[in-house]
């Protein structure tokens, strides 16, 4: 049995964790008692078991039919307290409304989990953009903006040794590539995602130094049909004011809790 600081896991406990990130995964793909029951490697008296407790209380959901299971609201709505209750998310937030009226264009904030990246929060242009990173998407991180600054805020020695899932025809796939991307990310302060994780779409990606290592960062993204050399030099100049003024006036130590 796992332990967790010292703390034997609890199995039950890990079991229904695992079951709703399964669900959450599957996004718009319902799945049957079977599939899961197999792919946790669980009876299948349990599994139906715990499907009803978790639908009765919300988490999970079923069809008409009782056959399909999917994530339930009550999954929403803990998100969202998520969301609620982080100061920096609270703090970014205002600022993102700043970027993205001055710029006229999308801009993240994202965190760090594991090798992945969760979008906490998003500003849509309002000219057309085909976006993959509402709040609550998790990408891989070596395939945008967001995630390659941070990763260029460790050392080269965490990143495993790959191949890395592409995305898209420019996703890195090796890790000499995204080494190699990643050097270049620390000599100019900033990360550029050029069709890497959305095919027509660049992106330019800022870490927010008020944790070391960085875990959040901010990205602006743009359409390449409307990214000219002028705009580029605007938007990172306007980004780089922007993450100046989080750092600048983020939580300290003695504010609220001290998450991990």
């Amino acid at each position: 049995m796992s332990e967790t600081g010292g703390v034997r896991e609890v199995k039950s406990a890990a079991r229904t964790v695992e079951l709703l990130e399964l669900l959450a995964a599957r996004g718009d793909r319902p799945a049957r008692l079977q599939e899961l029951a197999d792919e946790l490697g669980v009876p299948r008296s349990s599994m139906y078991a715990l499907l009803q407790t978790l639908i009765g209380r919300g988490w999970v959901r079923t069809d008409v039919t009782g056959s399909l299971y999917g994530i339930g609201i009550h999954a929403l709505l803990t998100g969202t307290s998520y969301l609620d209750s982080d100061p920096r998310v609270r703090l970014v937030r205002p600022y993102l409304d700043e970027a993205s009226q001055s710029l006229g264009e999308t801009v993240h904030l994202g965190r760090l989990d594991g090798r992945d990246v969760a979008y906490l929060a998003t500003r849509e242009s309002h000219e057309y953009l085909r976006t993959i990173s509402r709040v609550g998407r998790r990408l891989p991180a070596h395939v945008g903006a967001l995630g390659k600054a941070l990763l260029a805020e460790r050392p080269d020695g965490e990143l495993p040794e790959g191949p890395y899932e592409a995305l898209t025809p420019r996703s890195h796939t090796s890790r000499a590539s995204l080494l190699a991307d990643l050097a270049g990310v620390r000599s100019r302060g900033y990360s550029v995602d050029r069709e890497e994780g959305v095919t027509g779409i660049v992106g330019f990606g800022f870490a927010l130094r008020y944790d070391r290592p960085a875990q959040d960062a901010i990205s602006c993204s743009v359409p390449v049909a409307r990214l000219t050399p002028e705009h580029e030099e605007r938007i990172v100049a306007v980004m780089r004011e922007v993450r100046t003024g989080i750092e600048a006036t983020a939580p300290g130590a003695g504010g609220g809790a001290d998450w991990r």
